[in-house]
């Protein structure tokens, strides 16, 4: 070492990191699960001005690093459990916070019990893996709209943004901001790599549907979105499948708002939608059937806890059941609205076997016969976990 030289002391400046962890013990107390975490650290943030960006960040890491543990090791006090989250996660703390981490005491890496309900988990998953998966944050990941390609990486380029392209998908830094660089919705979709792979589900059910046509015949699908959200999967069905007659609804009227801008930046202009309740019958629809129905039904939402670790701490092994009683109200309504031939694509961000296969026999038994179903497992990728299953109405069949 060359005369002069200084080593770092990470003792030194330590103040700020004690007051980053005392502010986020702070928050953690006070929050409750009523509202996404990411909310509740906005308006905590906005009504305390005194907070600047990295002191934003230190704080909101050190929170999420809280909720990646669950429930383990509750005996130890909310400061252990905030450093003992941040030591073991993937995300290196840094030598500031290793530096704390003996002073209050933090003990070696235990052994882990993130997830304690993995005889509930679908065929399958790996649950090693998947319970190690919460310590890792998500990356972003961006769908490329058909014909933009070209004009999207060079933008992504000539931005310096490192990106990872696999077909149609891009992966991307977390934190990036790719609104500042894209036209969201319109050249790209913020879509998960996992939910990206249900338009292999949609083109196949178009090509099987298609082959029925006669030749020269001028068709087009007719879909009903029957829980559409915030319009992800009719998008994607719009770019997978070319030009369909979409319906789209749900229970929600400022996400049919929402969805409704979303569509005109997509430039989806030919489509119905409506406020309904999926579990009851819509006047609308009566008298209507479609080639398609796609229920992307409400669920636990246990694929995607990783991006918003909270739900895991904050979760109940009873919603399972009030989750699945909601799932068989709103497929009872909406089996009538497949005509015979036609098909119902369901999905459910979870990782429970009563909320994926156990519905799928559900269907089965009420006489639909299952193309395929697949497990979309993101955990090992740094993505979401999804469900997806395809299923036919037989001819014949009146349910």
């Amino acid at each position: 070492m060359s005369a002069g030289t200084t080593i770092p002391d990470p003792q030194k400046g330590l103040g700020r990191f004690h007051s980053y962890l005392k502010s986020a013990v702070k928050i953690i107390s006070r929050y409750k699960g009523n509202e996404p975490l990411a909310s509740f650290l906005k308006s905590y943030f906005s009504g305390n001005k005194k907070f600047g960006s990295n002191d934003r960040r230190e704080i909101t890491n050190l929170c999420y690093s809280y909720y990646r543990l669950g429930k383990a090791f509750t005996e130890l006090s909310l400061e252990q459990q905030v450093l003992l989250g941040l030591k073991i996660s993937a995300r290196d703390p840094g030598p500031q916070w290793k530096a704390l981490l003996p002073e209050y005491g933090v003990p070696e890496e235990l052994q882990l019990e993130i997830f304690p309900w993995k005889e509930k988990l679908s065929a399958g998953i790996n649950a090693a893996i998947f319970e190690r998966s919460f310590l890792i944050q998500p990356d972003l990941f961006l769908r490329i709209r058909p014909g933009n390609e070209a004009q999207v990486l060079k933008k992504l380029n000539d931005a310096l943004i490192p990106f990872e392209k696999e077909g149609s998908a891009l992966r991307l830094p977390n934190a990036v901001k790719a609104g500042s660089v894209l036209s969201i919705n319109t050249e790209v979709v913020v879509q998960d790599l996992s939910s990206q792979q249900l338009g292999r589900m949609l083109q196949h059910c178009h090509a099987a549907i298609s082959s029925r046509w006669s030749p020269g015949q001028q068709s087009i699908l007719s879909v009903w979105d029957c829980c559409a959200a915030s319009g992800g999967k009719s998008i994607l069905a719009v770019d997978a499948l070319g030009a369909i007659d979409l319906t789209v609804s749900d229970i929600r009227p400022s996400i049919i708002a929402n969805l409704k801008e979303r569509f005109q930046e997509a430039g989806i202009k030919n489509y119905k939608a409506f406020v309904a309740d999926a579990t009851k019958g819509s006047e609308q629809l009566k008298k209507r059937s479609f080639d398609l129905v796609m229920a992307d039904v409400p669920c636990s939402g246990s694929g995607t806890w990783s991006r918003t670790p909270e739900q895991l701490f904050y979760f109940d092994p009873e919603q399972i059941h009030t989750y699945t009683e909601l799932q068989k109200s709103i497929l009872r309504n909406i089996v009538h609205a497949v005509q015979p031939g036609g098909y119902l694509l369901y999905s459910t961000c979870s990782v429970f076997k009563a909320e994926n296969e156990d519905q799928v026999r559900f269907l089965e038994a009420s006489g639909f016969k299952l193309i395929q179903q697949q497990l979309i497992t993101g955990y090992d990728k740094k993505a979401d976990t999804l469900f997806g299953a395809l299923l036919q109405k037989p001819r014949g069949i009146n349910v």
